[in-house]
């Protein structure tokens, strides 16, 4: 029986130890998000967040081996001003209708890009958008310096901030690679005559929140290779920028949409003042937003109108109430408390959260709503443990999510405990599955796939699951063998 034991020893040996698992969490880019740059750099966090906090460092990884990613690399063909640094896109629900031409022979898309007519499909995605993919460069850019700076405040390799810093070289500031400080071509809609973008361009950049949080990380958390020169360089491109984006009739138009147009557009604007260091200015955009769009976008019972007559309507419920918990992130990073407002009707981002809670995904992913209920058991508080509790029904490894990390307080409902060597003891674990979520009083589309190989989705367990299943089948032999 010795070499039996031997052997048992050695296989328990072998399992691997929970700062190394490989959760093979399939990535996902979330519709957006801002992070305060204090509770990544005071490092104050819960045992419970230990897998999440894994997942992002493996979701740091597998960005970084992506990048860098620029204007220049990621379209065939210039914009129609013949300049290379300009930002380039094509509306993504406009197709052409070719009936009428007066073509002979069969055109090519050359062709039919300029002599045909584009008529609207709402919701319907042109697939040959992406032969111009400046859009889903920016996308996986947002999304690498975002867990990129993360993972910095988490294990502090320089791998990271060296990253972080030279990605933002690329796409602002490089002579040869740098974006001009405009989206004059942003979602231009093709046909005869169509020389400039449109005023839903504006929402292309939607993501500059990520990469303000990951500025502030590094400029705050005063990285080394953060210095002086990246620093003015982007606070002066920023300054260009807003200027287009505040003077320009196509931003202009941008800022006047009503749904969730307008609430990304407040969100990047004051994610770009915070970069260049004007937080009253952001202070002042944001109230704008609160003052104006935000009051006639939900209703009493937490409807969000404007968003449930589209053609996803689940989806742009969730894409809006992202914005507006961004908004309300950026507003008190500013010190402007701006959870509890409520607009015309009564309503507020927390009714928000629970009518879309209530709404059966049908066909579209459901997965989309499940950051927005951790920000919001963030913001307004868990005690009954009732988000919590829906989230381990609609998904149970859900603290291995990154957004867990920083959705914080926010239980567990034991699964660190249960599926990461106990890592998690110190837990809030949630309450049980009859709970309601209340209210209460605030507390404050890129490449998909894996590091590893994982095919897109949404893998729960991967390999934490499976060092369970492997230490409880060890335990069978150990019984079966030396009872």
């Amino acid at each position: 029986m010795a070499p039996l034991r031997a052997l048992f020893l050695s296989l328990l040996a072998a399992l691997p130890a929970v700062r190394s698992l490989d959760l093979n969490l399939a990535f996902e880019s979330y519709d957006n998000d801002f992070i305060e740059p204090s509770y990544l750099l005071n490092k104050n966090w819960t045992n419970t967040t230990v897998v999440a906090q894994e997942s992002i460092v493996q979701w740091a990884d597998w960005l970084a081996e992506q990048g860098p990613w620029s204007v220049i690399t990621s379209k065939p063909f210039n914009a129609p001003s013949g300049d290379p640094h300009d930002y380039l896109s094509w509306a993504p629900y406009w197709w052409p209708n070719c009936t009428g031409v007066g073509n002979t022979t069969e055109l090519t898309p050359q062709q039919i890009w300029k002599t045909c007519p584009y008529y609207q499909r709402d919701g319907q995605f042109n697939p040959d958008r992406e032969l111009v993919n400046n859009t889903g460069a920016f996308s996986a850019f947002s999304d690498a310096v975002f867990y990129n700076a993360m993972a910095w405040a988490i294990n502090g390799s320089s791998a990271y901030s060296s990253n972080v810093a030279s990605w933002i070289d690329t796409w602002f500031l490089a002579p040869d690679t740098h974006m001009n400080p405009n989206l004059n071509y942003a979602q231009v809609i093709r046909g005869p005559g169509s020389d400039f973008g449109a005023h839903t361009g504006v929402l292309d950049l939607k993501c500059m929140a990520k990469v303000a949080t990951a500025v502030l990380v590094l400029r705050e958390g005063k990285a080394p290779e953060w210095n002086s020169t990246v620093d003015s360089g982007l606070v002066s491109w920023t300054n260009q920028y807003i200027q287009w984006l505040t003077t320009s009739p196509i931003a202009l138009g941008e800022a006047a949409a009503t749904n969730n147009h307008g609430t990304y557009y407040y969100a990047q604007l004051s994610s770009l003042q915070i970069i260049a260091n004007d937080l009253a200015g952001a202070k002042a955009t944001l109230q704008k937003y609160f003052s104006t769009l935000y009051l006639n976008q939900i209703d009493a019972n937490g409807e969000q109108p404007l968003e449930a007559t589209r053609t996803h309507p689940y989806h742009y419920r969730n894409y809006n109430l992202a914005a507006m918990i961004t908004n309300a992130r950026l507003a008190a990073h500013v010190g402007f408390d701006a959870w509890n407002l409520t607009s015309a009707k009564g309503g507020t981002i927390l009714t928000a959260l629970n009518f879309t809670m209530g709404v059966p995904p049908g066909d579209e992913p459901a997965s989309e709503l499940y950051p927005n209920v951790g920000a919001g058991a963030a913001a307004y508080g868990d005690p009954a443990g009732a988000y919590a509790a829906f989230l381990a029904r609609a998904e149970q490894g859900y603290p291995a999510e990154p957004w867990f990390f920083w959705d914080q307080p926010l239980g567990d409902s034991g699964w660190v405990r249960a599926h990461a060597g106990g890592a998690g003891a110190a837990t809030a674990s949630g309450a049980g599955a009859g709970a309601q979520p209340t209210g209460g009083s605030s507390k404050s589309a890129p490449a998909s796939g894996s590091k590893n190989g994982a095919a897109p989705g949404r893998v729960v367990f991967g390999s934490a699951g499976r060092l369970c299943a492997g230490a409880a089948a060890l335990v069978l032999v150990h019984v079966l063998l030396f009872a």
